[in-house]
């Protein structure tokens, strides 16, 4: 792809002096063309000698009478070149010159007549307001002014919020041109440049403004719903609020309620920055990231420039054409695509200082140099909705983040490397296998080797997936609002099964943790998908997940990879879906956990999910996070312990059932679980019976806790648990007490009855023993 010249500046009035003007500027010139590309505004910001000054070239074919404005130092300066819509004739525009001051200067450009001045008109209502950035948008002009405080000694610090933004329209009609009212958009704010697109405007907080709190978010205005957007992209932060009297749109006010958050930010991190023809506002950071914010406050990461971090000084020029993004580096000019990311082509210019003209499509690129214009013009593929290239890339970067986590250097692995070197055949193997897949049309498999051909048809539905992926993140961005729900649902599932499929390291854990946060009615029905998850005829929980995705459920990182950024495992995550859409399933998904843990690694292994911490505990550890307590978590918190069937957790539900004073369902527990354990029978056995010692609510059930009594238990044993347990009284023991909550002899003695009928444990160990037919047995015979 090579540049081709348009123009060597010669079809211009004054192509000469163009040139030289071009040549000459120490410091970059602004330059503007005309929205027909007739015309060419150069903004000359020269040093002392020479004169700042704004003229205007066009071409011979629509000769005319020359603009050119010079100003001196202390006059006002020039802030801005707007070109307007004009809706008297149609196609035409006007040009509007806004100086610092606020005057603003409307001129028309006539065939064969040359520049005409319309109209001179007073931009601000204060004759001190100085008007720091400006921009248009549709027929209004926005723009930001200082105000000064009164006091001419007054504290500039005290009055670091002496900004305002303000909105005005713009009329150009047969009878001239006319101002509508000033519209206070921002007031008491502090130094913001303003950036127009379309439909938004957007607030970027201007580099010298210098405030700590200020600095480290962005504003976008939505005029036709009244509406600001706060947003710090790269900490995820995003807030909306509607204006709906001018008394709100104070800046503070604004802001009320979120000071506390934004300050904990970093802050934004802006070398460049300007407005795509789609709508966001382009970033350039000081490390040579560029991402798009878009106008709902979402950051979204384009592609990073070579050669570090960027000079202060150093000009980035920046320019969308349809979806591609064109950007000017040190004399290398890079075209990305926007949607994937992906460069498209690099090429070093052999042109000190490069400005971006208005193209008349979408399929080439104008670009102005000191010796002329230049044309680059490029194609799109024939279906432009196949990611081959984004694919086989991603094979790379896959790679390389897979080697580097099991390589013993510290050397950074890169995707240059790894394509050169030669060390690692399995991903250079893969991707020529998809490039050459996704070339052919009609047979894929032609040309390749037989053990190729063989990973190729493995591949096939791999592909076939992903690129139905791609097809429904396309869908994603493109539907109308009233259908984007349906296919997010629809996203998310695929998501989940795609990483449940894969390594859950870090990266797809955090993933899954923003999936599940910012969709979670969609997740938690893909996570019932993924793990089939269904009731059978009788009511009961099934699932029938496969062992590999059962062992990412489970997977548990290391304690340092959680919590430093709130992300908890992939169960949590699970769990709390299920306390939020169905909590009567998560006691049996805890079991069914519990029963694949049980059959895959053996009781308390440390290799084992159950080695570290009960899944139990975990589940519980989710019902604690939540943020109000009520008597169905009571419930959910009984029935977690007691689905995991440990001696602790019995316990511990028993006792909690004591403490709600749910008598029957203590004995009903009691009687289930006695069963489990010799061990857990007799604590659960002298659990009931130090509660009987102490009040009479258990005697209705008497008869169902006798028969829990081990038999190891003697009667010295049952009266040391009672006698230990009795209540202190502060009178003295008098043998028939008034009060009837105290314990009898009677109410014990059927269990003590049953105690001494039935025979001890030691008795039944030597019973064979004390009937033996000979007493004592005989002595054996000695060898001699």
């Amino acid at each position: 792809m090579k540049l081709r010249q348009v123009s060597d500046l010669s079809d211009f009035s004054r192509g000469h002096w163009l040139r030289e003007l071009l040549c000459r500027g120490e410091e970059p010139s602004h330059v503007q063309s005309s929205p027909d590309g007739q015309h060419l505004l150069l903004l000359q910001k020269s040093r002392p000698p020479t004169l700042p000054r704004l003229v205007a070239f066009q071409r011979h074919s629509i000769a005319g009478a020359d603009l050119e404005r010079t100003w001196q130092p202390p006059q006002p300066a020039l802030v801005g070149l707007l070109f307007l819509q004009s809706p008297v004739v149609l196609g035409s525009w006007v040009l509007a010159v806004v100086w610092e001051h606020g005057r603003t200067e409307v001129w028309h450009f006539v065939v064969a007549v040359g520049w005409q001045l319309l109209q001179t008109l007073e931009l601000c209502q204060g004759a001190r307001a100085r008007v720091v950035s400006v921009c248009s948008q549709g027929a209004s002009l926005v723009w930001c002014e200082e105000r000064p405080p009164l006091g001419a000694h007054s504290d500039m610090s005290k009055c670091a919020f002496r900004f305002c933004v303000c909105a005005r329209a713009l009329e150009v009609g047969e009878q001239g041109v006319r101002l509508g009212t000033v519209r206070i958009v921002l007031h008491n704010s502090p130094e913001y440049q303003v950036l127009a697109s379309p439909q938004h405007v957007f607030l970027v907080p201007a580099a010298a403004a210098g405030f700590a709190t200020t600095s480290k978010f962005l504003l976008i205005w939505h005029p036709e719903k009244a509406k600001f957007t706060i947003t710090a992209p790269s900490a995820g932060f995003i807030h909306s609020k509607v204006l709906r009297s001018s008394s709100e749109s104070d800046f503070r006010k604004l802001l009320l309620g979120s000071v506390g958050l934004l300050s904990g930010f970093a802050p934004l991190d802006i070398h460049t920055c300007t407005v795509s023809n789609s709508g966001g506002l382009l970033l350039v950071s000081t490390k040579g990231s560029v991402s798009v914010v878009e106008p709902d406050g979402t950051q979204r990461h384009v592609f990073d420039l070579d050669g570090g971090p960027l000079a202060q000084g150093s000009p980035v020029r920046l320019k969308t054409f349809g979806s591609i993004l064109a950007c000017v580096l040190a004399g290398v000019l890079y075209l990305v695509d926007q949607n994937s990311g992906r460069l498209m082509e690099k090429e070093v210019l052999s042109l000190k200082e490069v400005h971006f003209l208005e193209s008349q499509g979408e399929d080439s690129i104008q670009l102005l140099t000191q010796t002329g214009i230049y044309s680059f013009s490029f194609s799109k593929p024939e279906d432009s909705s196949r990611p081959e290239p984004c694919l086989v890339e991603m094979v790379f970067e896959e790679a390389c983040r897979y080697y580097q986590r099991r390589s013993l250097s510290s050397s950074k692995l890169t995707v240059e490397k790894l394509k050169k070197g030669g060390t690692f055949q399995a991903p250079v193997v893969l991707a020529a296998i998809l490039q050459h897949s996704l070339h052919q049309k009609q047979k894929p498999a032609r040309g390749l080797l037989d053990t190729y051909a063989k990973l190729l048809s493995t591949l096939s539905l791999e592909l076939q997936s992903y690129m139905s992926l791609e097809l429904l993140k396309t869908c994603v961005v493109c539907a109308p609002e009233s259908e984007v729900e349906s296919y997010c649902k629809e996203l998310v599932e695929q998501e989940i099964s795609r990483i449940l499929q894969s390594d859950m390291d870090k990266d797809n854990l955090a993933y899954l943790n923003s999936v599940f946060a910012s969709f979670p009615k969609a997740a938690w029905k893909a996570t019932r998908s993924c793990l089939q998850l269904q009731q059978n005829g009788d009511g009961l929980l099934v699932a029938r997940a496969t062992p590999e995705v059962w062992k990412k459920v489970l997977c548990q990182p290391q304690l340092e990879e959680v919590g430093q950024n709130g992300m908890v495992p992939l169960f949590e995550l699970i769990c709390a879906s299920f306390l939020r859409f169905k909590p009567k399933w998560l006691p049996s998904f805890v079991e069914l956990t519990q029963q694949y843990v049980s059959n895959s690694w053996s009781y308390s292994s440390k290799e084992g999910p159950e080695g570290r911490v009960p899944l139990y505990k975990r589940a519980l550890g989710v019902l604690a996070r939540k943020t109000k307590h009520g008597e169905a978590d009571d419930e959910m918190e009984l029935e977690l312990l007691l689905c995991s069937k440990r001696p602790k957790a019995v316990l511990q539900a028993l006792h909690l059932l004591i403490r709600l004073k749910q008598w029957q369902r203590v004995v009903e527990v009691a009687e289930k679980f006695s069963k489990l354990s010799p061990l857990l029978n007799k604590e659960i056995f002298t659990t009931l019976l130090a509660e009987l010692a102490q009040h009479r609510e258990l005697d209705p059930y008497l008869d169902r806790l006798w028969p829990l009594c081990p038999a190891e238990l003697t009667a010295s044993d049952i009266l040391t648990v009672v006698l230990q347990h009795l209540p202190h009284s502060q009178e003295d023991p008098v043998p028939f007490s008034s009060e009837g909550n105290q314990l009898t002899v009677g109410l014990l003695k059927p269990l003590l009855q049953r105690v001494v009928q039935c025979p001890s444990v030691q008795e039944e160990m030597y019973s064979d023993a004390l009937q033996s037919t000979t007493f004592p047995p005989p002595t054996p015979p000695r060898e001699h």
